[in-house]
């Protein structure tokens, strides 16, 4: 599998009562999530891509992979970094870098990721909160409120298999790990991904981010195909014919695809899609052959 030089995967998944990522205030006492106003008017929830990154990080972490330590920039007001060493930390391989030093040493992250944008816009719902600490010091308790939301997220992310361990032209910095060790690591973010659980405001909005579909393939070229390609249908289902009608429109320039979903969780169950435990199984057959 030489030719391959990237695996793109787009995923959705329900989030029934969830606030994913926190905006800006706009009031005190008013925690409010990130939305995009799209052409129809409507606002629409998202999970940004840092909070996607920082989340695959995390279940690196819990996956047992010692994560590179941040660490503060060397001049001054300079932004932190970490310890920008791809060849014994896996998430500044997959993640890259950059220590702006008198020369910057830089490293292009080779997983691109998308926000995780909802496909159902957001009504306007608020969860009411009484915080009691103040009360045991002789003050009132402490009123406040949190947008939430109820809908599909989309997201897309894709992997440029090409560059996992290795150095690119002009970089700064030697890297080339051995087929096993970058199998390893891009396997190790699938399960990533097939796991994902966002680490922000999972106290009290707990959220399962695990994909419910995914739509997958790994190409000679990098294009993420399927990331405008996922459509709800009524209120329970996606567009499987577009989904179907994007594979056969790039079918010259996808090596291999798979189509996964939760048997049971949507409203109907789709052919030529598979139990999305299959469908990752079948991602991991491709990685394992393309070192």
């Amino acid at each position: 599998m030489e030719k391959i030089k990237a695996l793109t995967i787009t995923y959705l998944t329900k989030a029934s009562y969830a606030s994913l990522n926190g905006s800006d205030k706009e009031a005190d006492n008013i925690s409010s999530i990130k939305k995009i106003r799209k052409n129809d008017g409507k606002d629409y929830p998202y999970c940004s891509s840092q909070a996607i990154r920082r989340a695959l990080r995390e279940q690196l972490a819990v996956m047992g992979f010692e994560l590179s330590e941040g660490k503060a920039g060397e001049k001054e007001k300079g932004a932190a970094t970490t310890l920008c060493d791809p060849k014994n930390y896996i998430d500044d391989d997959l993640f890259g870098f950059m220590d702006a030093k008198k020369e910057t040493v830089k490293r292009t992250s080779p997983v691109r990721v998308s926000p995780a944008i909802a496909l159902n816009p957001y009504l306007g719902d608020m969860d009411f909160g009484t915080n009691y600490m103040s009360v045991s010091a002789g003050g009132n308790p402490n009123i406040f409120e949190t947008e939430i939301h109820s809908g599909f997220y989309c997201g897309t992310i894709l992997i440029e298999l090409d560059r996992v361990g290795e150095a690119s032209k002009g970089d700064l910095y030697e890297l080339s790990l051995s087929p096993e060790e970058k199998t390893k690591r891009v396997l190790a973010l699938c399960d990533a991904i097939q796991n994902l659980w966002t680490v922000g405001r999972q106290s009290r909005f707990l959220t399962d981010m695990s994909p419910k579909m995914v739509c997958a393939a790994i190409m000679p070229v990098k294009n993420p195909i399927f990331l405008e390609s996922v459509k709800l249908k009524g209120e329970n289902d996606f567009d499987a014919e577009l989904i179907k009608n994007t594979a056969e429109d790039f079918s010259s320039q996808i090596l291999a695809h798979t189509f996964g979903e939760r048997k049971g969780f949507f409203d109907l169950d789709h052919d030529g899609f598979v139990p999305i435990g299959e469908a990752f199984k079948e991602i991991r057959n491709w990685i394992s052959e393309v070192y």
